[in-house]
């Protein structure tokens, strides 16, 4: 069974990736709730938190109902680096995650995320840099390399659980692939299958059903997966997948009940954590996700995104389960 430190993610654990304006506390309740085992941040800027950036502050609360839960950091700065995982480490979560993976330009262009792909001296220095300055177990999520003719995961595998880290999640895509194209997880496979490895590897990348969950941890034989996009609007993928692994079957599809609780749940909970006006404004990305693929949902829609209150929004999704309640 795979450990990170002394955190027992049991036999083969499914984890919510880090993923930016999403994994907040009210989504990372939904995933918990619906099967996730270890819960991420969204990734925290080291010279915001340092700044004391609110935006960045704001992304340290966490709660205890959804432990393991690790607090995921970036930068290119080994020295605001590590004063940011002591800021980390004051909220106590269960681990710190380094983000060398993010590929969008604003943190690529200041050396930080992705970026850090072309300098591998540099990615040691900084995890080192994180693993001396906390007592957290410290980990990393990071790509197969910059572009197809830079590929170096298995020297920064190595490398990286040299200088301390107690697991490593790998993207299996290079940056400029950005999220296009397919995944290639036989780098992943050969970073697990190295003999010098001995920490957790995490495959992530286009696990989208429990028949591929289940064809990837056959194949690759990776210690657990990280799943992200196919969690958007769609929290109950955790528990799918572990009902298929279990028992070979498919389970039903989320009701059009199923979707309005956990559409009304995660309006609430914002509600709550960000207060009316944002919490309401926010979750309004959210929506076409939750009901993706239901028929005659559009016009229902257009109302989510324009009401103001956060009652008339729960109204209006009452509304969808009168109207659509029948459907799938």
């Amino acid at each position: 069974m795979p450990k990170i430190g002394n955190i027992d993610l049991g036999e083969f654990p499914l984890l919510l990736a880090p993923m930016e304006d999403v994994s907040d506390p009210p989504f990372r309740r939904l995933c918990k709730m619906h099967g996730a085992d270890m819960l991420y941040s969204e990734f925290i800027s080291s010279e915001g938190l340092i700044r004391d950036a609110i935006k960045s502050r704001q992304k340290l609360d966490i709660f205890d109902y959804e432990r393991p839960v690790g607090i995921q950091i970036f930068g290119g700065d080994e020295e605001a680096m590590a004063l940011s995982a002591k800021i980390v480490a004051t909220v106590n979560p269960d681990l710190v995650d380094i983000n060398f993976g993010c590929p969008v330009k604003k943190v690529v262009s200041k050396g930080a995320g992705a970026g850090v792909l072309k300098d591998i001296d540099l990615m040691v220095r900084l995890t080192k840099a994180v693993v001396n300055s906390t007592s957290l177990p410290v980990t990393v999520k990071t790509r197969l390399g910059w572009d197809e003719q830079s590929i170096n995961i298995e020297e920064v595998a190595e490398r990286l659980q040299d200088v301390g880290i107690s697991a490593l999640t790998i993207h299996a895509r290079t940056r400029s692939q950005m999220y296009k194209g397919h995944s290639d997880w036989s780098y992943i496979a050969k970073v697990k299958n190295n003999p010098r490895m001995h920490i957790p590897i995490f495959g992530n990348g286009d696990i989208d059903s429990p028949e591929k969950a289940l064809e990837y941890r056959n194949k690759y034989g990776i210690d657990g997966i990280m799943i992200g996009r196919a969690a958007i609007g769609y929290p109950w993928i955790f528990n799918e997948i572990k009902h298929y692994f279990a028992t070979g079957e498919l389970l039903p599809s989320p009701t059009i009940a199923d979707r309005v609780e956990a559409a009304k749940n995660h309006l609430l909970w914002s509600v709550e954590w960000k207060g009316e006006r944002q919490g309401v404004v926010e979750m309004r990305r959210h929506y076409a996700n939750y009901f993706k693929g239901i028929p005659n949902f559009k016009e229902h829609r257009h109302k989510l995104v324009t009401l103001d209150a956060s009652e008339e929004v729960v109204k209006a999704l009452d509304n969808v389960l009168e109207v659509l309640g029948g459907k799938r």
